[in-house]
């Protein structure tokens, strides 16, 4: 990495730190102000930023079982997201202190009201919540490393062992990160109504957290594609690659996310329903049109043509409105739930994303830092170049 490249990720890093403690700051004020309306604000901020990081882990498994050379220049981007999970583990313990502001099962008076969430307190109390994200984020936490690790000794030698171990637990990882995102999301948004549930919500979280990932690889390859070791790299032929990987799970987000409702809204069941109702009442339908602009329409149309996918300038925009609108649709799962009859804006809903986005932008640049930004020893990437591919 050259001087002038760290100069200014060391100054990146310090603004982003600055960022981040300044919006919790303004976060922990607004507890005293408005202690419900922090704890969503929060829970939304932090589970965007976290979703982008469990999108990069999922996303570097992903490469080590297929390989390809779009891989070769993002898996650093993609090990330095992932790095940030055990911060991210800290950064979710507020979240325990709010339960009785966020989530109905948590409130004795309205468990001894509904005969549903007497019959869910088994599984969903706050003792075993907590235990059970203790569970998710030592999963996450311990594949992380050991995909950080293998990858690093990757570089350091020849031996093909690194690349199979590192391809051994994605193959296992890839299934164990779908289903412990189902059970946390499950815990954690899908509970905040009591009687609401949909089979494919996990899969739409998933595919929303890979999607994010992608469209962030793609935002930061752009601007290191102006330095060395990236930019003697790099060429057409990735962002290609990487275009054609956004549009697939544009494409896939889209047909779930319409699928969910199309089945929900022809069965005409009213627990169901509720969840979309309280999501389209009110000025809440700005942020439907919103994500089917933003989310879908554009990114997808635009995607289409290879022009757009081969020119950096071109597709790093379109990146960064994918990033935006999910930021959107995360906001939108949450927020409904508390404020069903339209968008009820609050200063710590900006607050909060900064706050947390500060931090997990600083340490995600700190993990830069140490290792090569190009892999080593890769012998799949080595092939992938020598055939073209």
């Amino acid at each position: 990495m050259n001087d002038d490249l760290q100069s200014r990720l060391n100054r990146f890093r310090f603004l982003a730190l600055v960022s981040g403690v300044i919006g919790i700051v303004l976060c922990v004020v607004g507890a005293f102000i408005n202690t419900q309306r922090f704890f969503i604000s929060y829970l939304f901020g932090y589970l965007f930023w976290l979703g982008l990081a469990l999108g990069c882990f999922a996303v570097s498994m992903i490469h080590h079982l297929t390989g390809g050379r779009w891989g070769q220049v993002t898996r650093r981007f993609q090990e330095a997201g992932f790095m940030t999970l055990p911060v991210m583990a800290l950064l979710f313990v507020p979240i325990f202190f709010g339960l009785k502001h966020l989530y109905p099962w948590a409130q004795p008076v309205k468990v001894a009201a509904d005969t549903i969430l007497q019959h869910k307190h088994a599984y969903i109390n706050p003792s075993l919540f907590i235990m059970r994200a203790i569970f998710f984020f030592i999963i996450w936490i311990v594949m992380a490393f050991l995909l950080r690790k293998w990858s690093l000794q990757q570089d350091k030698t020849t031996d093909v062992t690194p690349t199979r171990r590192l391809r051994t637990l994605s193959g296992v990882g890839i299934v164990i990160y779908a289903l412990t995102v189902t059970f946390a999301y499950i815990d954690w948004v899908m509970s905040i109504e009591a009687d609401w549930y949909s089979t494919m919500f996990p899969v739409i979280i998933c595919i929303g957290q890979i999607l994010t990932a992608y469209a962030f690889s793609i935002m930061v390859l752009t601007y290191f594609s102006k330095y060395q070791p990236i930019s003697e790299t790099v060429t057409t032929t990735q962002f290609h690659h990487l275009g054609n990987l956004l549009l697939t799970f544009v494409m896939f987000w889209t047909y779930i996310s319409f699928g969910q409702l199309l089945i929900i809204w022809s069965g005409n069941l009213p627990h169901e329903i509720s969840w979309y109702l309280h999501r389209i009442a009110g000025n809440w339908k700005v942020i439907v049109w919103f994500l089917f602009l933003f989310h879908f329409f554009l990114p997808f149309f635009s995607l289409l043509f290879r022009p757009t996918k081969q020119h950096p300038r071109t597709l790093v925009k379109l990146a960064a409105i994918v990033f935006v609108a999910h930021m959107v649709d995360v906001y939108w799962m949450i927020a409904p739930s508390f404020y069903p009859t339209g968008i009820h804006l609050s200063w710590m809903d900006f607050a909060a994303p900064i706050g947390v986005g500060g931090i997990w932008i600083a340490i995600f640049i700190y993990n830069l830092k140490g290792p090569l930004l190009i892999p080593q020893n890769d012998p799949r990437v080595e092939y992938s170049l020598a055939h073209g591919k």
